[in-house]
This record gives structure tokens, C-alpha cells and sequence, in this order.
């Protein structure tokens, strides 16, 4: 049923009348009296006897003869379930859209799967990693290997993937490929267009609106097509004899999915790998700690490039450090770039060359404090942080939008405002200052920009925003750096590394391209980026969690709400006898979240021991919420 109660989380047992004895088979819709009430369900199986000793209640009818839910995903929505202390309902939700009944009906344009063969894919770009040709013939051959690949600078990573779903296919064997975001999708599509041919794939995203994504499914679940491309929404998708399944960037927070229970793509995808003995490759210029653990545990190889293949396509490297000089031409100092940074991007507009700047914050001035003092200037209603909307502009609340007209700094009267960060638009401002008669474009949240020619011109981006330049960049700056490294999080270093190569990797190679990140060079990000060696950096931080005891070396779950809440769920919680409880720390609105942390082999204890104590809530319909979360992004 879909009932989203921890303590309703089981299989109910319904009678099936003959009328609908034909069209009630295992997966379609149906709905059910429970609790006096219709509520919606989904038919998982059909028995001839029921070990139910009791009356039982009749099926009140099926939604649509359409079996949306195919058992080997079934199968994957209880494992991911068990997995996140969630419900079956709630995992259903997620991996079956809504039911669009025009698309339904729809004539049906069943196209033939064309049969196995083994014919060789052409490695291509697969050629620059030594093990890459190796990947593809295993596919090819329909094995099931399993890679971590660390992508080159400059790398057509979409046509890699669908060089390795080509072989797949090849195999006689399906494929789910999911990535972050729409360009990445419309990348990936491209690839796939132009190495397998129009209609034998399909993209599944929640973008798409409700009857092309409905429509979407239904060719994958029919077996119309077997390879599937999307964003999260794909990690579900309905393939048949799956070969493999293939995440990109895995480390772009897009891929944690935000409703309950909050499964990660990667997570599940990995769970479709044991479920239905597939293949799997994981790629990106970055690599996370979780992907460096694959590859240490023995569960997958690493695809890499030599060094010396690397050297020949990084482009020309370089820290500022802490650089208190700014160059001396007048320009430079009105843009407040440091000397390196600045003459990078002199040297690229001379020769004709595109620059890329990448500022971690949109907006014009999104967080500012005291000229005077520098205390960070809040509102004194709600005690969030004001910022200015343009130049000439009043400071305002960013939490409650009240105006600031008359600030006063509480530390020492100061009525004088300064940048704290500087966002996009107020950089692409200065350089426009700095630089002028040279076209300034800005890609971020309002418009995002996929692609740029290739001439001289500035382009200023937020992370995840950056366009692909025609020929590459011939300079990139990452500024504000300090922004990403000093935050508060697990995760920051990586983070921190992982937008640096995304950006970098758009430059051209040296000596034609260079790139600048205004940060010390002996920090162990900057020293990853210096060197591109993401699995270095990966290693690192895998070593020092272990030591620490944070994920992906233990498994840790989060319990947010209130302090009564919280304290209600932990005490109705058998916790595992090696789980330590951390905490409290805040959280957002005034509740407070406590830490569970377990050993990896304890994984499924824990989750057990959670989800029963939620449902020990829900039967007392107790009325405060709580929110459970296993390896959440973000523990403080």
C-alpha cells in the first residue's frame, strides 16, 4: 500500500474477485480498503494460498492493467529501503512516476531489439587509459567489470560513456546511465545519438513533465529501448537484462535525492550492480572518498591515465598563494585579482583566447560586513545575513528580505559596508573595469550558459555553471578560493577540488592554456589540482575519515527534529552495542540533530534499529516529526 507509516511497512494480503482475475498481475496500480478508507497500492505478487489466518478484504480495483513495476526493481526498492531506514512506499514514489493515462493509451511503437553480437566497439579516447580498451571488451563480451575512472583534462567524457554503453549494447545487455544536471544530459544525449542512432535510448528526467517522462518509462519498461540516460530519476529506470549502470561526477550533491528516504544515485546504482550482476563505471575529473573506497576494497579497478599522458593534456598550473600585491596596472587594482591572476587573463584576451572565472557565490555582493570592523552584517530582526543587490542598491535580509536602510554595525557603530564575498555579477562588473572593449558574460543560476565561442571575451561563472569554450579556454581563474576550503563541512577539500577540475579541465592544454587558483599551493587540494591527481587526494581523505571515524570508512546516520523528538526516537531505538551517539548539534529552524555512528558491517543493524523505533512513533501517531538520514551529505 502506499502508506508512508514506519509501522505499515509490510506486504498486506487482499483477495482477487474474477473480474479482475486477468488484469490483476504482479506490478500494476491498484486500490484497496484500509483502515475504512481507499487508499492506492501496488500488486507484488500473486499466491493461491495466504498465510493470513483471518478475514481477508477484496482488491477494489485495478488503476491500470499496466505492469509499471517490474519486479527486479521491486526487488532494488526494498533493498534501498532497508538500506536508508525508509519505507517501501516512499522508494516506490521515487522509482515509478505518476501514472499518465492518455500516455497509456497511446499506440504502441514496439521496435525489435536488435540481437547480441560481439562485434569490437572502437576504443577511441578509451585508448589514453591502459585499461580502458580492457573495460570495453569485457562489456562487449557481456562480463560485468567494474571501473572508477579518473577523466583527462579536456576528455569528451559523454562520448566515453557512450562508447562503454555502445559496448554494452554490443554485449546483447542493457544500460542506466544517470548524471547531475540537463547539460550533462543533453551531452550525454548527443553521444548516444551519434554512436548508437536515433530511438534506441531514451532520457528520463523529472524536467521533462509528466507525459514525456511517463512516456519515457513506459518504453524502457516495455523493453521498446535498452539503454536509459537521465538525472536521478533514471536510477530506478526499468531495464531489462541490465550490463551495466554508470554515474558521472558522483560527488555533485544534485545526486542525493531530497525527499525520504534521500537515497544517493550512486548508492543505489551500486545496488542494481549486486542485484542484477552488472557492470558499473564511475567517473569524473574528481573522485570521491566513497569511489577511492571501491577501488581500495578491491570491489573495482581504478581507469587512469599515465603521467605521462597526463602531463601532455593538463594545462599549465598555478597557485598564488597568499600574494599580497596586486599587479600595478590600475585596471588590475580596480578588479582586486592578484598579479598572476590578472596577467593570466591579459595574456589570453592578446591572443584572441577566451577566460574563464569561476566565483563560488552568484549574485552581486551576496554576504558583506562592517567597512570598519569587519563583523558580519545581520539583520536585526531575524539575524540573517544581508546583502546588496547592485551597486547603488540598499542592503536587505537574504532570509526575511527586510531592508536595512540604516545599518548600524552592533560592534562599533560603523554605517560603512564592505564585500565579504564578491559574487558573480559584481566580478563580472569590475572585470569589465578592468578590461574594457572585452565582452563580458556571465553563467549562473538566472542563465546558464552551455557553450561560448571561441574569441576573446570573459566569462564569469559559479561552480557547475561553467560553459564548454570552443577550443578551450587560454586561461581560467578560481577565485576565492578560502570561500570553499573554510567551510564548516566533511566534504569541504573535496568539494573544493572537485569544482576546481571541472573548471580546469576546459582549458586548453599548456603552454596554450593556463590556470590560476588564488590559494596557497601547499594545501592538499591545490596540490591535487597542481598535479591532477584526484585518486592522491581521494586516498588522503579516505585515511584521514578512517582515523576519524567519519564516512565513508563508518556508516553514520543523522536524526533531526526537535529536542523531545529526537530524544523519543533514540530512546524507543536497540541501537547495535558498538553504536556510538554524538551530538546534539544545531539545525536549521531551532531543532537539533544527533549523530549515529556504527562500523560498516553494522550498516544494516543500524538502519533496522531506526526504522523500527520510527515506527514504534507512528503507531502512537506521534505528532512531532523526526527526520532520518543514513550517510547524509552534510553532518554539521
Amino acid at each position: 500500500m502506499d502508506v508512508g507509516l514506519a509501522h505499515l511497512d509490510r506486504p498486506f494480503d487482499y483477495l482477487v474477485p474474477a473480474e479482475l482475475d486477468e488484469v490483476a498481475v504482479p506490478g500494476t496500480r491498484v486500490k484497496v480498503r484500509f483502515a475504512g478508507q481507499l487508499v492506492d497500492g501496488w500488486l507484488l505478487s500473486r499466491a493461491d494460498e495466504s498465510g493470513h489466518t483471518g478475514r481477508l478484504a477484496y482488491l477494489e480495483k485495478v488503476v491500470s492493467p499496466e505492469p509499471v513495476l517490474a519486479p527486479e526493481i521491486a526487488r532494488l526498492a526494498r533493498a534501498v529501503a532497508d538500506r536508508y531506514a525508509g519505507s517501501l512506499a516512499d522508494v516506490l514514489r521515487l522509482a515509478v512516476p505518476p501514472r499518465h493515462a492518455r500516455v497509456e493509451k497511446e499506440p504502441r511503437e514496439d521496435q525489435p531489439r536488435p540481437a547480441a553480437h560481439s562485434e569490437a566497439v572502437d576504443p577511441r579516447g578509451w585508448r589514453d587509459y591502459p585499461t580502458g580498451p580492457a573495460l570495453l571488451r569485457a562489456l562487449t563480451d557481456g562480463r560485468a567489470p567494474r571501473a572508477v575512472w579518473s577523466a583527462l583534462p579536456g576528455e569528451d567524457w559523454a562520448a566515453r560513456y557512450a562508447d562503454a554503453v555502445a559496448a554494452t549494447v554490443a554485449g546483447g545487455r542493457g544500460a542506466v546511465v544517470v548524471v547531475p544536471d540537463a547539460r550533462d544530459l543533453d551531452r550525454l544525449d548527443a553521444a548516444l545519438t551519434a554512436v548508437l542512432g536515433p530511438g534506441r535510448h531514451v532520457s528520463l528526467s523529472a524536467a521533462l513533465g509528466p507525459a514525456r517522462r511517463y512516456r519515457a518509462f513506459l518504453a524502457a519498461r516495455r523493453g521498446q529501448v535498452s539503454v536509459v540516460i537521465g538525472t536521478r530519476a533514471a536510477m530506478f529506470a526499468p531495464v531489462q537484462r541490465l550490463g551495466l549502470v554508470a554515474v558521472w561526477d558522483d560527488g555533485d550533491d544534485l545526486h542525493s535525492e531530497p525527499r525520504a528516504p534521500y537515497p544517493h544515485a550512486r548508492d543505489v546504482l551500486l545496488t542494481r550492480v549486486h542485484l542484477a550482476e552488472a557492470g558499473a563505471l564511475v567517473g569524473g575529473y574528481a573522485r570521491t572518498a566513497e569511489a577511492q573506497l571501491l577501488v581500495e576494497t578491491g570491489w573495482a579497478r581504478e581507469v587512469v591515465a599515465d603521467r605521462t599522458t597526463v602531463r601532455a593534456r593538463i594545462p599549465a598550473i598555478a597557485p598564488t598563494g597568499d600574494d599580497p600585491q596586486l599587479a600595478r596596472d590600475p585596471g588590475a587594482a580596480t578588479a582586486r585579482l592578484p598579479s598572476l591572476a590578472w596577467t593570466a587573463a591579459r595574456d589570453a584576451i592578446r591572443q584572441d583566447l577566451p577566460v574563464l572565472v569561476q566565483v563560488p557565490r552568484r549574485g552581486y555582493l551576496p554576504s558583506i560586513s562592517c567597512a570598519e570592523c569587519r563583523t558580519p552584517a545581520r539583520c536585526e530582526h531575524c539575524a540573517g545575513p544581508l546583502a546588496l543587490p547592485s551597486a547603488g542598491g540598499i542592503p536587505a535580509c537574504r532570509w526575511c528580505a527586510r531592508v536595512a536602510a540604516a545599518y548600524a554595525c552592533p560592534q562599533c557603530g560603523g554605517r560603512r559596508l564592505r564585500a565579504a564575498v564578491t559574487g558573480a555579477r559584481r566580478t563580472a562588473e569590475e572585470l569589465g573595469r578592468a578590461f574594457p572593449g572585452v565582452s563580458v558574460r556571465t553563467s549562473g543560476r538566472e542563465e546558464v550558459l552551455t557553450d561560448v565561442p571561441g574569441g576573446a571575451a570573459l566569462v564569469v561563472a559559479t561552480p557547475g555553471a561553467e560553459p564548454v569554450a570552443e577550443g578551450g579556454y587560454g586561461a581560467v581563474l578560481l577565485l576565492d578560493s578560502w570561500a570553499l576550503l573554510t567551510r564548516a563541512d566533511l566534504r569541504a577539500g573535496e568539494e573544493a577540488l572537485r569544482r576546481w577540475l571541472a573548471a580546469a579541465a576546459l582549458a586548453r592544454p599548456a603552454p596554450a592554456g593556463r590556470v590560476v587558483v588564488v590559494a596557497d599551493g601547499a594545501l592538499a587540494p591545490v596540490q591535487a589540482l597542481l598535479r591532477w591527481d584526484a585518486g592522491w587526494f581521494a586516498g588522503r581523505e579516505l585515511a584521514e575519515r578512517r582515523e576519524l571515524g567519519f564516512p565513508p570508512a563508518v556508516r553514520m546516520a543523522s536524526v533531526t527534529g526537535s529536542a523531545e523528538a529526537v530524544a523519543d526516537l533514540l530512546a524507543a531505538t536497540r541501537l547495535p552495542d558498538d553504536a556510538e551517539v554524538l551530538g546534539p548539534v544545531p539545525a536549521e529552524e531551532g531543532r537539533e540533530r544527533m549523530l549515529v555512528r556504527v562500523p560498516r558491517a553494522r550498516a544494516a543493524a543500524l538502519a533496522e534499529a531506526l526504522h523500527s523505533a520510527a515506527g514504534v512513533r507512528t503507531a502512537r501517531k506521534a505528532v512531532d516529526p523526526v527526520r532520518l538520514q543514513v550517510d547524509p551529505l552534510s553532518l554539521f
